[in-house]
């Protein structure tokens, strides 16, 4: 991430995704360029619904809430390479998981860093290696495919 790097602050990233509470798992955007990469976080709160239910005794943040949040930072990523944002004609759409693997939990109180770089881009479809790290640990990773369809 050297050329043009660019932060997003919660109200940017509102513009750019169509994901409210309790599902918008982006709290900042640290730096991005446009087709190519983007780190951003995700601030794991233990007030957070999801910790009621999974393992309350030991809560711990669900695996398929931080391929999640790796997806919706894919998405914010293809809306600024486009120029585009989300709006009622069209959405980036998960479409694809592949090579994914959960290396260890998440906890409330941590920062979750999430970082996603374009593989490929072709007829609509993106696909991005995607890595999610606490304290430079990292915690899970995927390839994700995201596409733009209509809303």
């Amino acid at each position: 991430m050297e050329n043009q790097l660019n932060s997003m602050d919660i109200n940017d990233i509102l513009e750019h995704l169509p994901h409210r509470y309790p599902f918008l798992l982006v709290d900042k955007v640290i730096a991005f360029e446009a087709g190519k990469s983007l780190l951003a976080l995700k601030n794991v709160t233990y007030n957070e619904p999801q910790f009621t239910g999974h393992f309350p005794q030991k809560p711990i943040l669900p695996g398929v809430l931080v391929i999640e949040a790796l997806a919706q930072a894919t998405g914010i990523l293809a809306y600024k390479s486009t120029g585009t944002k989300a709006d009622d004609k069209s959405l980036y759409y998960l479409v694809g998981i592949d090579k994914a693997r959960f290396k260890r939990p998440v906890n409330p109180g941590e920062q979750l860093m999430l970082k996603v770089e374009v593989i490929k881009k072709m007829r609509g479809v993106w696909k991005f290696t995607a890595e999610a790290s606490v304290d430079e640990h990292l915690v899970a990773s995927a390839e994700l495919m995201c596409a733009e369809r209509d809303a």
